[in-house]
């Protein structure tokens, strides 16, 4: 479609995309989706329930995490889509596997010199989600206790919240530790203790400082100097390399920027994620919606990140609801095209398989290749829910 225009007695055309989906084809959209992630979580609570699932092989969650290590990080995403399944559906079985889950946790928490900086994403989709939806004490005991192991990681003199536990790691903090700040924000809301929530603030404002780059692109690591906060080196993680811009990086820092905002309110906050996200945006719509994963890395080989693409689609929804009317169309349209573009290229709708994202790259030179990630799909299915108004929030 062309449209004519005269501006200064120059006449111009601009050629628009001939074919703008209606508001009520996107809707279908998302309503058949939603239907493909019910059928598609259906099937995988009958035959996963209380397990805890990482990556299928063989297109089978075969491996319990919870046997395997029940001290890792993303062991708490199953347990999230299955209270996002429960509060969308009522389905009594996914409320009765979420807290299987929740339950077999315990033996992580009664050790905690094995647990680290993504207690966060551990036990607020689990415990903290229980608390939330049924009210459960229990849960919420459980929720407190990985809210102090994560605020008890906190370095008063460095001003940062220590990421892994090896000895040489003793001044590291990375990007993804903003995703577990909201346990924090809700312990003291839960407390009314300010205590938690400083230590969430000062841990963002040094993320500012020292992760967020001037272009709106950030480093995964930050070594800093454990009794100054000096940054010392920033190396490239789980990215191609020092100064890349690894994707699931960003997208880590364009939601937990966002989240900050949610729980405080405090403009620096959003100022950073819609600067991160105004990057991730730019880079994705040269690969058609598709996220790389890594946007500064060599044209070959080509790795994709889905769960790049389903976190930083939710994190462009937390900040499309906060900014005003006419600004919201950048984020929304942006998540919206990530997700479509997603499902029409990775995604896999077979009941009789695990997993819905394929294309997941745990990092870039990863052995593993690309691959179905759990939370690809928690990031995937929360996004869908909130488009339809059907997620409940577990940050």
């Amino acid at each position: 479609m062309e449209e004519s225009y005269k501006y200064n007695n120059v006449s111009f055309i601009i050629k628009r995309n001939p074919r703008q989906e209606s508001k009520e084809e996107r809707q279908k959209w998302l309503e058949e989706v939603y239907g493909k992630i019910c059928a598609k979580m259906s099937a995988e609570c009958d035959r996963v329930g209380d397990k805890i699932p990482y990556v299928p092989e063989n297109g089978r969650y075969t491996t319990d995490w919870g046997e395997k290590d029940i001290f890792w990080w993303t062991n708490g995403f199953w347990g999230g889509m299955l209270w996002q399944m429960y509060h969308a559906t009522g389905d009594e079985k996914y409320r009765k596997a979420a807290e299987g889950v929740e339950k077999r946790m315990d033996t992580a928490l009664a050790d905690i010199g094995k647990l680290y900086h993504d207690v966060g994403f551990m036990w607020l989709h689990t415990a903290v989600a229980d608390y939330r939806l049924t009210g459960s004490e229990e849960a919420k005991k459980r929720g407190v206790n990985a809210a102090n192991v994560l605020a008890a990681r906190f370095n008063p003199l460095g001003n940062f919240i220590r990421a892994w536990n090896g000895d040489n790691q003793v001044g590291w903090i990375i990007i993804d530790c903003l995703m577990n700040l909201p346990i924090l924000y809700w312990m003291s809301e839960e407390s009314k203790d300010p205590r938690f929530a400083a230590i969430a603030k000062i841990h963002a404002d040094t993320a500012i400082d020292k992760l967020l780059r001037p272009d709106g692109s950030c480093n995964h690591i930050g070594i800093l100097d454990p009794l100054t906060g000096e940054l010392l080196e920033a190396p490239g993680g789980q990215g191609y390399g020092e100064n890349s811009a690894w994707s699931r990086g960003q997208s880590w820092a364009v939601y937990g920027f966002a989240l900050s905002y949610h729980h405080t309110g405090e403009a620096r906050y959003l100022d950073a994620a819609k600067k991160v996200a105004h990057y991730f945006l730019a880079n994705v719509a040269m690969t058609d919606y598709l996220p790389l994963c890594d946007f500064r890395s060599p044209q070959a080989p080509v790795y994709y990140d889905s769960t790049a693409g389903a976190c930083a689609a939710c994190g462009l929804l937390e900040i499309a609801s906060f900014v005003p009317e006419h600004e919201k169309r950048l984020y929304e349209e942006g998540a919206y095209r990530i997700l479509r573009a997603m499902e029409e290229n990775f995604a896999n709708w077979n009941p009789e398989e695990d997993a819905i994202l394929e294309m997941g790259k745990a990092a870039y030179h990863s052995d593993a290749g690309q691959e179905a990630i759990i939370y690809g799909d928690y990031f995937f299915i929360e996004a869908i829910l909130r488009l339809l108004h059907k997620d409940c929030f577990l940050w």
